[in-house]
Formats: C-alpha cells, structure tokens, sequence
C-alpha cells in the first residue's frame, strides 16, 4: 500500500510539473496560469512596472526593467536573462522565443539558452 501511494504521489508531481499552459490572463496586477481545460494552475502578482510578455506551451515570461523573466506553469522561475536597450521580443511560442537585436534574430528556450541565430 505505501509504495502504491507513493507511486501516486510521484505521478500526480510530474503531471503537474509537465502542465501545458493554454492562457495566461492578466487581471489588474496579477497574472492567472490556465490549462487546457481551464482550469487555473497557478497565479503570481506583478509590480506596476512588470510587463506580462507572452506565453508557449510549458512556459510564460514577464519583464522587470531590463530583464527577461521565464516562469513555469506554477509560476516557478526557470531562468533570466538580461536585454540590451536596442533588443525587443519579436515572439514567444512552443517552446521557444525570439528576440531581435539589431538586424538579427535571436532564438532561445525556455532556460534562455541560444538556439539559433539568424540575419532578419
């Protein structure tokens, strides 16, 4: 019985570590995270100057002055990183997210990690 519950236990943390984000909504000073089935996963609040930037499918990202910020569906931070005064979001979708930086585009994962590059 003990090793059945914690088999539950275990399947129950991974599904919803895995959760895919289907909307992220922002409601005054606070971000709502939502599943497929609408059901409410997870919500943080922002500071008035946080700008809510767009979602994919297992991540959402907010900026906080100069920084990026990439959360998880339970709003746990994934990682960050920092932008230059010239660089701009150009999309967020999958699991990936582009920025551009002067005539080139930058795309990166969810861990902010560079995938690619290419000449926009």
């Amino acid at each position: 019985m003990k090793k059945l519950l914690c088999l539950v236990f275990i399947f129950c943390s991974l599904a919803k570590v895995n959760a895919q984000i289907a909307d992220v909504q922002q409601k005054g000073s606070w971000l709502y995270i939502y599943n497929e089935n609408n059901k409410e996963l997870s919500h943080m609040s922002l500071s008035h100057s946080d700008q809510y930037l767009g979602m994919g499918s297992s991540f959402f990202m907010v900026q906080k002055g100069s920084w990026i910020y990439v959360y998880n569906a339970n709003s746990k931070e994934i990682s960050h990183m920092s932008l230059s005064t010239n660089d701009k979001l150009k999309s967020v979708g999958g699991n990936n997210f582009n920025i551009q930086k002067g005539s080139w585009i930058y795309t990166y994962d969810k861990n902010c990690k560079e995938v690619s590059h290419r000449s926009s």
